[in-house]
């Protein structure tokens, strides 16, 4: 039966995704660094760290990881406040609100930062409903390593075979994957070049896996 739902955020519950596109090129230029179309799709779902150590290594950078974080940062700060066009994305606080009405553990797992987590969850009024929200960058492995659903399905205080994940990237569905967890692909309009083989279910709109239609999967 199915008790908890773990969440990414960005790409399934607000599309920050071009804002964090923008600041990882602003910090390119700056790195004096070009990073190709293919390389840059390949970080989708990661920790800011880990890509930043990537990049370090691939171009052989004097600049430390955590120089190319903070540049990164910075820029994504700048943006998140002056760019009124953030919203969430369509049907997604319905579909959150209809699962906390009926009685499912709410969890974030995401490779944001907590200071990026908590700046939407602040925003959009998000905290009554998660009893936790997970950082990836606060953690030893990035997706696609199984850690943080791991640890999000601990914080749900359920196990593993009743969580559901809900994820839009390759990265977060192989970690969710690996972690024994029923994971759905959100295919948005905004995905790009994503391999949904690793979700259990794949859908284009959140009322597909409304309480009622969801816990079918789980009878």
């Amino acid at each position: 039966m199915l008790k908890a739902v773990l969440f990414d955020m960005d790409g399934v519950i607000v599309d920050t995704e071009p804002l964090h596109r923008k600041a990882y090129y602003m910090m390119f230029d700056a790195m004096n660094i070009e990073v190709s179309e293919e390389l840059f799709t390949s970080f989708t779902g990661q920790a800011t760290l880990n890509i930043c150590e990537q990049l370090c290594n691939t171009f052989k950078l004097e600049a430390s990881p955590k120089d190319l974080v903070r540049s990164k940062r910075k820029h994504f700060k700048h943006l998140f406040e002056n760019d009124k066009s953030l919203q969430l994305l369509d049907g997604v606080l319905d579909l959150i609100q209809d699962y906390y009405n009926n009685g499912l553990t709410l969890v974030l797992a995401s490779s944001a930062s907590m200071p990026n987590i908590n700046r939407i969850f602040e925003r959009f009024d998000l905290n009554k409903y998660f009893v936790a929200k997970l950082s990836g960058a606060d953690l030893k492995a990035s997706k696609p390593h199984p850690e943080i659903f791991i640890k999000a399905a601990e914080a749900s205080g359920f196990d593993r075979s009743e969580c559901m994940v809900i994820e839009d990237s390759t990265n977060g569905m192989k970690a969710a994957n690996s972690a024994g967890i029923f994971c759905v692909g959100y295919k948005s309009e905004h995905s790009v070049n994503q391999d949904y083989s690793f979700a259990d279910l794949t859908i284009q709109a959140f009322d597909e896996i409304s309480f009622s239609k969801i816990t079918t999967h789980f009878n």
